[in-house]
């Protein structure tokens, strides 16, 4: 198994959607680039990666196969990783455990009560902004300070991220709150993009005497000029009159946790500056409730999030499924618990794990949340188990049911293996091959291309689910049909071959997989899929009308094909669907002689049957009952173009349908 430390991507990205489609949960691609997701990274920040942070541990082991299969399929070879060694995992592990300091503030500042911010309304007036100028060498400063912005807004400032390369060190003055983060290289020097600015300070003669600020700086301690750079822009801004609202931090490589203690006590001190350009200190400790809790519901949390909706705790009786591989045993394990009514079916297995059995294996997502690879299947339907609430599974004194995610062979209680799914996906090349198009270019003559913001929209709704993992385990064929690649991998081919990016050729092979064996013509019943909620009736709305598409395109060849026209050709006559006259076709001998008058009977022994097959089965299926009773779909008198596949029909063969 690779293990995957950095992983980065150099310009003259195509935007080709390939590393996305083969590894979302680190990859996303935008509008100009593909970019490495904050939730991976233990900078938190989203772009390209050019300042080569680390990934978080558990994205480097258990998506570092996925990377390298990613970095593999990019047709300009831009995307490059480094691999951990010994040395470095263990880096990567620390790095780990400093984010997971931050973001226990983080949790920290969303669990405090709320505070009145009364006493501070005429603080909250007029200008709030802050100025977060960073000095960075190897991109920490930068991610740090994006996460200072963030956490401002808990105060109620508009923080702007600024580099120091370029900035007028004489617009210094103009701002009323300013937060420097800078690291130190070398034996004492400034980073490359804050030498300019230093500079040009040492010989300014602004006065910054309206300017509150505080430093935070990064640094290694077995330098001896331990973040000098930090500390001369300490001293130089004091001696150009800067006030300073709290005492400079110094961070050793270690840096996530004194950055943590020096932003908490930092940003409220700056916030209490007013819109004169005073300090108010008397009102520290009522700021500082204020970001800790808030009084409004609407307020954010570094990127926006709604608030917090708390239910009251509920008793429930769990039964979560059971598998040890190495006796091959199965069961059910019952408990009694009380859980809060907004927590989630992950939530639920943790305290389960735990508090009563350690062993309990499941997929868990990160601390971002929405991992597609947890789903479940839970008192009967199929969902995320980091998103799907307890309150909306069962009511108090209840009963929560937890099983594997249907479809999948089951490794240990409820993971199940993806080695399928993973190698029909890899199979069927599912990532964008795009064709000659007229559009924007880059310098190496790569097409970027240009799509009408109503086919971006229409294309993004076609698969606009939360896993096509989880689309995987709502199919009943699943596990039955080992040929079948699964629903889920269908849309994902459905949408390329709709993306109008695409080549006439990598189009003809996504359509000719949905059309052959494994495709999607092997699901025999799209209701199992749509029963489960939102995201199954998406789903299914997509492969219908990828169904059609394939029957007009491949002329209704196959069985399916056949199934369709002749049935289209039974009701063809009238226009409309009769679901009495046709079902009474399948009753038997008694359905027959019911049917002789109306013309049905006639048409089935003529050429019309259920399934595709010979003709003579459809007429056996009305001679011995009940072997054909339910072989029809049910249907309502109505008018046909509710059918797609009958319309699909009625277009090709005459267009008054």
């Amino acid at each position: 198994m690779t293990i995957i430390a950095k992983v980065w991507i150099e310009e003259d990205c195509i935007t080709c959607d390939a590393c996305s489609d083969i590894c979302p949960e680190v990859f996303d691609v935008t509008d100009d680039s593909s970019f490495i997701l904050a939730a991976v990274r233990t900078d938190g920040g989203f772009d390209r990666n050019e300042s080569k942070s680390t990934l978080k541990s558990e994205f480097g082991s258990e998506f570092g196969d996925m990377i390298v299969e990613a970095a593999e399929a990019c047709p300009v070879e831009i995307i490059k990783f480094e691999e951990v060694s010994e040395a470095g995992d263990e880096t990567v592990e620390e790095a780990t455990e400093e984010v997971a300091v931050v973001e226990e503030v983080a949790a920290t500042v969303a669990a405090v009560p709320a505070a009145d911010a009364g006493v501070l309304a005429e603080l909250f007036t007029g200008d709030r902004n802050l100025l977060i100028l960073f000095g960075s060498q190897t991109g920490n400063a930068e991610g740090l300070a994006t996460k200072t912005a963030k956490l401002a807004s808990n105060y109620g400032l508009n923080a702007t991220v600024t580099d120091m390369d370029g900035f007028d060190i004489e617009s210094l003055s103009s701002h009323k709150r300013v937060l420097i983060i800078t690291s130190t290289w070398g034996e004492g020097e400034m980073p490359d993009n804050a030498e300019d600015m230093w500079q040009a300070a040492l010989k300014s003669n602004a006065s910054l005497s309206s300017t509150h600020f505080s430093v935070c700086a990064i640094g290694d301690s077995s330098y001896d000029e331990f973040c000098k750079a930090g500390t001369d822009w300490d001293e130089r801004i004091t001696a150009m009159g800067g006030i300073k609202v709290y005492e400079t931090v110094l961070c050793d490589v270690d840096f996530d946790t004194p950055w943590a203690a020096w932003v908490s006590e930092a940003l409220p001190r700056i916030a209490c500056v007013d819109d004169s350009g005073v300090f108010q200190s008397e009102l520290v400790e009522a700021m500082i409730a204020y970001g800790l809790g808030g009084d409004d519901d609407d307020q954010e949390s570094g990127d926006f999030s709604p608030a917090i909706i708390e239910q009251a705790e509920i008793s429930i009786t769990m039964r979560i499924f059971r598998y040890d591989p190495t006796s091959s045993e199965y069961g059910w394990d019952e408990v009694a618990t009380a859980l809060p009514g907004h927590a989630t079916i992950q939530d639920a297995l943790i305290s389960f794990q735990s508090k009563v059995d350690g062993s309990l294996a499941f997929t868990r997502s990160s601390l971002s949340g929405n991992n597609p690879l947890t789903g479940v299947k839970a008192n009967g339907r199929i969902m995320l188990a980091d998103l799907a609430r307890i309150s909306d599974l069962c009511q108090d004194g209840g009963t929560l049911t937890v099983e594997p995610l249907p479809g999948h062979e089951v490794l240990k209680d409820l993971i199940v293996a993806n080695d399928n799914w993973e190698a029909a996906r890899v199979a069927s090349k599912p990532w964008m091959v795009s064709g000659p198009r007229t559009g924007e270019y880059l310098e190496n003559g790569s097409a970027i291309g240009v799509m009408d913001s109503a086919v971006a929209t229409e294309l993004h709704a076609i698969a606009d689910v939360s896993s096509l993992h989880l689309i995987q385990g709502m199919s009943d064929c699943m596990g039955l049909d080992e040929s079948y690649n699964g629903p889920g991998l269908a849309l994902q081919r459905w949408v390329r071959s709709c993306d109008p990016r695409s080549g006439d050729g990598h189009r003809r092979a996504m359509m000719d997989s949905l059309h052959n064996k494994g495709g999607i013509w092997q699901e025999a019943d799209f209701a199992a899929i749509s029963r489960q909620g939102d995201d199954g009736e998406k789903a299914v709305d997509s492969l219908l009308d990828c169904r059609a598409r394939l029957l007009a395109e491949y002329n209704f060849s196959g069985r399916s094909g056949r199934l369709v026209k002749n049935y289209a050709r039974s009701v063809k006559s009238s226009g409309n669907v009769n679901e009495t006259t046709l079902y009474r076709s399948v009753l038997g001998p008694f359905g027959l002689a019911s049917n002789i008058m109306n013309g049905v009977s006639l048409r089935m022994m003529l050429g019309f049957t259920r399934t595709g097959g010979p003709m003579m089965r459809g007429f056996q299926g009305m001679l011995v009952p009940p072997a054909g009773i339910g072989k029809i779909p049910n249907m309502f008198n109505g008018r046909i173009h509710d059918h797609h596949e009958v319309v699909a029909i009625f277009n090709e063969l005459d267009s008054r349908f």
